[in-house]
């Protein structure tokens, strides 16, 4: 069978993207979902993002990590908006369904995305790090110069420690600069550093406004594939309003075989 697709990325994040209405791909064959994402013997990316019809929204989104694992991705929620878009499913703005639930967007003519987070609460607080679930869990740890660390050595560390090696972990390495600061992600799932991470962007943003006491804005965030933005506003509890703004980009569309 010759399998139809799109590749997107969003800031370095790059998608396998499908247009799943008519239910076509297999979702229960993780090891075809495996051999896409595998960047030596398949298309190759970050994740791999199914779009299909929803009962009460614009569409429904379904994510796959390149292990066969599922969770929400803020970059591939963005990407999904520009591919909805480009099916002629929506026009500016969505509502759709993901594996966190509910969530709204809007993309313009030049593939910007404006995707709504859910509120965050809930802020484990310590010495050493942050931790807070943004649509997928997240440790935050602040450094002096990221550029010198290894993140893949060090997020393994981490994501694999005796707390969370069964669940799994983002792990977030935060640079405050003058004006943005400077994110590197290793991310679970991918199992190794990713040039750009939505929901890690988020975190990251939401760590500077708790250590700087900012109330509420919009912090620029600088990563390997690009720069992204996230506005929020803090509460007694945690944040709300919280938008991940950036860009988007069509790399290439093709069709594989695969059995």
């Amino acid at each position: 069978m010759k399998l139809k697709f799109d590749k997107y990325q969003g800031t370095g994040n790059d998608f396998i993207i499908i247009d799943n209405r008519n239910t076509h791909f297999d979702k229960n064959n993780i090891e075809l979902i495996q051999q896409l994402c595998d960047r030596k013997f398949g298309i190759g990316s970050d994740g791999l993002i199914l779009i299909e019809n929803h009962a009460e929204w614009d569409f429904n989104m379904v994510f796959f990590n390149p292990d066969g694992s599922q969770s929400f991705c803020g970059n591939g929620s963005r990407c999904a908006m520009a591919f909805a878009k480009e099916l002629g499913l929506i026009s500016d703005f969505a509502k759709f369904n993901s594996t966190d639930g509910y969530h709204e967007a809007s993309v313009n003519s030049n593939g910007l995305v404006k995707l709504k987070m859910h509120n965050v609460s809930n802020i484990e607080v310590s010495d050493t790090h942050h931790y807070m679930d943004t649509g997928s869990p997240h440790y935050n740890s602040f450094e002096k110069n990221i550029d010198n660390i290894d993140v893949i050595a060090r997020g393994r560390e981490i994501r694999y420690n005796q707390r969370f090696k069964e669940i799994g972990t983002n792990v977030n390495f935060i640079e405050q600069l003058s004006l943005a600061i400077k994110v590197r992600t290793y991310e679970r799932g991918v199992e190794n550093e990713t040039l750009s991470c939505g929901t890690g962007v988020t975190a990251c943003a939401l760590s500077t406004a708790l250590v700087n006491e900012i109330p509420s804005g919009e912090i620029k965030v600088n990563t390997k594939g690009g720069d992204l933005s996230v506005s929020f506003t803090q509460t007694d509890t945690g944040f709300e309003d919280i938008w991940l703004i950036g860009p988007t980009k069509f790399v290439f569309k093709g069709e594989i075989e695969v059995r």
